[in-house]
């Protein structure tokens, strides 16, 4: 079991990325995180920041480690199932905000229930993989790829992953909806390890989704 979080690790390591303060007033304010695995980052901002949390992941596994290890702490529930069924049913979150979880869902299904839920002006915080340990950048198409997952003293896992250029991420997020405030990249300060990850603050905006988006083939040359 990982250690209790002191702040949101959006970064491929422990302290990359802006922590907690993205993430804006959070007292208070009625909070989703997508993917919760452990648990850890929805237990901190409810005990550390006073938010109402909920937490969901499909894993049976991580519900039952969470909810043993952080189910006791006030204002934060966790939740088993789909996220995006959920957000089809549950009461409006102020925020959303997923660390990695999102690049497993297909963005036609994830990004349409998330501006469903949120009320114009609210937020969504994710990261999501842009260079694996091999090296491998984005993909500028619209489809998923497999992935493999290195879990200690066993085999890699495959899976399959919406590993997307940030120009791709934008223009899905414009088609449904959002507006994206700032879109960075974090890395490692280390020669040996080429993971990235992509961190996405945005919106959602008062208008209604546009149509049709810049075509899914296209190159992104800023990737």
């Amino acid at each position: 079991m990982p250690e209790d979080a002191d702040r949101v690790h959006w970064g491929p390591k422990p302290g990359i990325g802006p922590g907690d303060s993205i993430l804006g007033p959070l007292h208070g304010r009625r909070v989703l995180e997508v993917g919760c695995g452990t648990g850890r980052f929805a237990a901190h901002l409810a005990r550390d920041h006073h938010a109402v949390v909920d937490a969901i992941d499909l894993s049976p596994t991580q519900h039952q480690r969470a909810q043993t290890r952080y189910g006791d702490i006030a204002g934060v529930r966790y939740l088993l199932g789909d996220a995006v069924t959920h957000l089809h049913t549950a009461d409006p979150y102020e925020l959303v905000f997923s660390v990695e979880s999102l690049a497993y869902v297909d963005p036609h299904r994830a990004l349409p229930a998330l501006r469903h839920n949120l009320p114009a002006g609210g937020r969504l915080v994710f990261s999501v993989l842009h260079t694996d340990l091999d090296e491998r950048g984005p993909s500028s198409t619209l489809a998923p790829r497999e992935q493999h997952i290195r879990l200690k003293n066993r085999p890699p896992a495959p899976v399959w992953m919406w590993v997307l250029t940030p120009l791709l991420w934008q223009d899905l997020l414009d088609e449904a909806g959002f507006t994206v405030d700032h879109h960075d990249l974090l890395t490692v300060p280390d020669a040996d390890n080429p993971v990235t990850y992509q961190l996405i603050q945005a919106r959602r905006r008062t208008d209604r989704p546009h149509a049709a988006g810049r075509d899914s083939g296209a190159s992104d040359g800023g990737a």
